[in-house]
């Protein structure tokens, strides 16, 4: 068992930037993933973006070049840097950490963010 808490969300206008925080009760392993998905009202949630526990990275292409995914070993801590934020951002963000590539991991309760002039 695993267990995340998101933070970082809020009230943003269009072209601003936010910094959600994802803390996970455990260590990350090489064949660990930490990822950031979203979910609109009346949308299934889709993959933002993702981290190994070997530092790679993968992101949507819809947020490439805008959002920057990293983490903090030290501190059991995932971070989405949001640049350049559009109203089509505006979704419930969710942390969530897998074992590895098969596992459905665990989920954090997620972190509304709104960007809206």
């Amino acid at each position: 068992q695993v267990q995340l808490v998101e933070s970082g969300g809020g009230l943003v206008q269009p072209g601003g930037s936010l910094r959600l925080s994802c803390v996970y009760s455990r260590s990350m392993f090489n064949n660990n993933i930490v990822g950031w998905y979203r979910q609109a009202p009346g949308k299934q949630r889709e993959l933002v973006a993702r981290i190994t526990g070997g530092g790679d990275t993968d992101y949507a292409d819809f947020v490439k070049g805008r959002f920057t995914i990293s983490r903090d070993d030290a501190k059991n801590t995932a971070y989405l840097q949001m640049n350049s934020l559009k109203p089509e951002d505006t979704a419930v963000y969710y942390c969530n950490y897998a074992v590895n590539r098969f596992d459905s991991g665990f989920w954090g309760q997620g972190t509304q963010v709104t960007v809206s002039s």
